[in-house]
């Protein structure tokens, strides 16, 4: 009924304008003070009209409808992170007890890590583990181009979360600020723009809670992927007094995770997730959910009502590389690719025995060929041979291109890089023949080093191709009419061929 009556209002106020003018009616009489008028609107506005309107999720027991579904038992593979966030949640409900025993409430608690793994997940799970109102928002969202409008808007965050929770009966409250690096990044930084300043000197204050009076008690968690971004002050005790690690999970946590994701899905007797779990090492937790959504895709396009073995292996590589793509390449290039692919499985093979899974040269993404490796154990620690090894299974492949062609190819371009990574880390692990060196090593002495160390490995792996030129030409062979063949079926090939692997430096 409102709109209705809006809408003939403007209708027939627009009418009358128009009969005006078309009666000769002299507008320009009324533009100055209209023009006042909207500029003082504006500025009047300014605290919270010039930019768009600012609202935040706000959840509490007046709407259930509001709460997120999940809860830390739908979090798998962050034991430790869980539980140091539980305990600072419990310092809420358990207020009454912590105050006997002095101790002080916790204000702030930053959950930090690389993406995917969970941070905004765990926070969404306090909205159900808490009793106390839980509100949300993201750092963009207070930043805007309008001096005093972020700072105002910090203001009006907590005043929501304190009123709130009074209207509610609540003695505290939960703000969760997801990207916390955009509101909180160190001071100076931006000197053309101060807003971001005024607005993270705010957010201090806020946090500091220089009012006394205020009976309800708010706890400020914020979730990064940046937080060597954050401004010092942002950090000390008595504003962010945990700091949780929410870090990529280990073999076990992901198993967790592939059961907790694999509950909705039906899944072929002889699947096994734990080896799906050791052979994705890296992996965060939104890629394992979006490696079993793939595995599902791949049984619906199939024609099939279950998920198999097969599905989750060609999702793994989907999840690593990306889809298979359709580029169709020349004879010669999918030779050299062959042959590229093979010189990485057999320096694969003779440093670790029984690593290759499979060889193919389909390609994904930007990747014309690839091996993927055998379930290992995560590790964490590398010795200087290892280190090695791993580079000589990265410069196998050029190698083994220049044998067989006479040259290399811009193919091996993402191979190098990832040498040169692992030199690099050498270099300031101590582990060249440079010993202990500083951060700031001139920049000549570290590529002399990379150029060094790199050579070397390829001088030992062309002697071990070349012993094996026959076997790398019989499994190429193979794999240019199969496209893609076993590590069962490669090491069949290579029988009791023995390897001797130099890795000095």
């Amino acid at each position: 009924m409102d709109k209705w009556v809006k809408e003939v209002g403007v209708g027939a106020g627009l009418a009358v304008a128009i009969l005006a003018f078309l009666s000769g009616f002299d507008f320009s009489l009324f533009f100055l003070p209209l023009s006042i008028l909207a500029l003082a609107a504006l500025v009047i506005g300014g605290r919270t009209g010039l930019a768009p309107r600012f609202n935040v999720n706000a959840v509490g027991s007046g709407d259930d409808s509001k709460i997120p579904t999940v809860t830390f038992n739908d979090i798998g593979g962050q034991d430790m992170a869980k539980r140091e966030f539980l305990e600072a949640l419990g310092f809420l409900k358990e207020s009454v007890k912590t105050s006997r025993l002095g101790i002080r409430p916790l204000k702030g608690v930053l959950l930090t890590g690389p993406p995917g793994t969970g941070k905004t997940l765990m926070a969404k799970a306090a909205a159900n583990y808490t009793e106390s109102v839980f509100l949300a928002a993201s750092g963009s969202q207070f930043v805007q181009m309008y001096a005093g409008v972020g700072a105002n808007r910090v203001r009006q965050l907590f005043k929501q979360a304190r009123t709130t929770a009074e209207r509610e009966g609540k003695s505290s409250a939960i703000i969760f600020i997801d990207e916390i690096d955009v509101l909180g990044a160190k001071r100076g930084k931006n000197v053309s723009h101060m807003e971001y300043d005024q607005t993270l000197n705010e957010l201090l204050t806020q946090i500091d809670g220089i009012r006394s009076e205020h009976s309800v008690q708010v706890l400020v968690v914020g979730a990064t992927n940046r937080s060597d971004l954050l401004d010092p002050a942002l950090l000390r005790p008595g504003r962010f007094d945990r700091i949780v690690q929410v870090d990529l999970p280990d073999k076990a946590g992901r198993l967790r995770i592939l059961e907790i994701h694999a509950a909705n899905k039906p899944l072929e007797p002889e699947v096994k997730l734990e080896t799906v779990a050791a052979e994705t090492a890296g992996f965060s937790g939104a890629h394992l959910e979006s490696l079993l959504n793939e595995a599902a895709i791949g049984a619906l396009r199939d024609g099939r009502e279950s998920i198999n073995q097969v599905d989750l292996g060609e999702a793994i590589e989907k999840v690593m590389l990306g889809e298979k793509s359709n580029r169709s390449l020349q004879k010669s290039e999918r030779e050299r690719v062959a042959f590229h692919e093979v010189g990485h499985a057999i320096l694969s093979e003779a440093v670790n025995p029984g690593s290759v899974a499979s060889i193919t040269i389909a390609s994904r993404n930007q990747a014309l060929g690839y091996i993927r490796q055998n379930p290992q154990d995560d590790q964490y620690l590398y010795t200087k041979d290892q280190l090695l090894e791993a580079i000589q299974v990265c410069v196998a492949g050029a190698v083994s291109e220049e044998l067989i062609f006479g040259q290399r190819s811009t193919g091996a371009a993402g191979d190098i890089k990832q040498a040169t990574d692992l030199a690099k880390r050498m270099v300031f692990a101590g582990l060249s023949p440079l010993g202990i060196v500083s951060a700031d090593l001139p920049a000549n002495s570290l590529h002399e080093a990379i150029v060094k160390i790199i050579a070397e490995q390829e001088v030992s792996v062309k002697v071990l191709l070349e012993e094996k030129i026959e076997v790398m030409k019989s499994v190429a062979t193979l794999l240019l009419e199969e496209e893609s063949i076993t590590g069962d079926d490669f090491r069949e090939l290579l029988g009791n061929e023995t390897f001797l692997v130099v890795t000095e430096c």
